[in-house]
């Protein structure tokens, strides 16, 4: 970020005619995007595959001794694998393409913009904070595009169909394992607001950083800093402004993985409770042990 960035941006909201910018980033990849969004829904649904394959088995396959139905079902649940993992493949070979893309062109657009502005723009602008734009800033924006787009499909898309299966399976466990899900959710958007300021800060302090690098490495700049005699004082200052890189590193790293610890909990807390409840349920003899397991398979989901 540039100097000032920081206070611009505090507390502001993205505005429609941010994303239309950047979708005209993205439009010439919208259709490596369809096919990257299609892999994502099949891969849903083929996960769905195994649990009720599972069911089969247990509620009829093995009750009735049917082996001609076992090894059609292990089968089924073999090729259910192995097409999750092609379209695992194809997902990320759609993300690398649109990544690498978004990375050249925003590049290239913001060299030839930085090239066509004033001579009164360099004189006010530090170095290191367009080197930082051109590198880090452009890594996040791609990343933005590929990684939380095709992680909040995913995620939407992997919801839906999982409590659509349930409904299907057993709609009072499902009623359960929605009680956990607001856990969930009201964390990851508090954590998701942290991290986009941790973020934030983050990329500020290595623009800094990449400021004084660039304006101290090289023979003007030692130069001034010898002829001053600063030289302890820029160590200080560039101590300083990493060991805030340090920290904020730190507090992400720490911040998600207690996020995605609690996200196991959750999901633990789930299984728990619809193998609890389910089990009486097996007892009474309201549902198979099939569906049990397909439940509780899916609820980990």
């Amino acid at each position: 970020m540039m100097p000032g960035d920081s206070d611009a941006v505090k507390g502001k909201k993205l505005q429609r005619s941010s994303l239309r910018r950047a979708w005209q980033f993205a439009r010439p990849y919208r259709r490596t995007i369809l096919v990257f969004l299609g892999a994502i829904v099949l891969t849903a649904l083929i996960d769905l595959i195994p649990a009720f394959a599972f069911r089969s088995i247990l509620d009829d396959a093995i009750p009735n001794k049917d082996r001609a139905q076992i090894t059609l079902l292990a089968v089924v649940v073999v090729v259910a694998a192995v097409a999750g993992a092609a379209l695992a493949i194809v997902q990320r070979w759609c993300s690398a393409q649109i990544g690498e893309g978004l990375i050249y062109d925003l590049r290239v657009a913001l060299f030839a913009k930085v090239q066509r502005m004033p001579i009164a723009f360099f004189t006010r602008t530090q170095t290191g904070a367009l080197t930082s734009r051109l590198n880090n800033d452009v890594v996040g924006a791609q990343t933005a595009v590929t990684s939380t787009l095709g992680s909040v499909v995913s995620n939407v898309v992997v919801l839906a169909t999982t409590l659509a299966a349930m409904a299907a399976l057993e709609w009072r466990l499902t009623l359960l394992a929605l009680v956990v899900l607001p856990i969930f959710i009201i964390p990851a958007k508090r954590v998701g607001a942290r991290l986009q300021v941790i973020s934030r800060e983050n990329m500020a302090t290595n623009a800094e950083m990449n400021s004084q690098m660039a304006e101290r490495f090289n023979v003007a700049g030692a130069l001034l800093v010898k002829l001053f005699g600063r030289q302890n004082d820029e160590v200080s200052l560039f101590a300083s402004r990493a060991v805030r890189v340090r920290d904020t590193g730190i507090r992400s790293a720490m911040l998600g993985r207690v996020f995605f610890v609690a996200l196991g909990l959750v999901g633990a807390l789930g299984a728990a409770a619809i193998y609890g409840v389910g089990a009486h349920l097996v007892v009474s003899g309201n549902i198979s042990p099939g569906t049990l397991v397909a439940l509780a398979a899916l609820v980990t989901r």
